[in-house]
């Protein structure tokens, strides 16, 4: 995710939670809306499909 930081360089793993409420009224809308800003989504077969 961030490139620029030389793994060999981390001491412990740290993480990030990012949470995103949206207005969408189903999973469809809510996806597109999130595929639409650039989130990634995994196809059926788990490949990633293009933003």
């Amino acid at each position: 995710m961030f490139n620029e930081i030389d793994i060999d360089k981390i001491d412990r793993v740290r993480g990030m939670d990012i949470t995103v409420v949206t207005t969408a009224t189903n999973d469809d809308e809510g996806r597109a809306l999130l595929r639409h800003l650039g989130f990634p989504f995994a196809d059926k077969d788990g490949k990633m499909q293009q933003a």
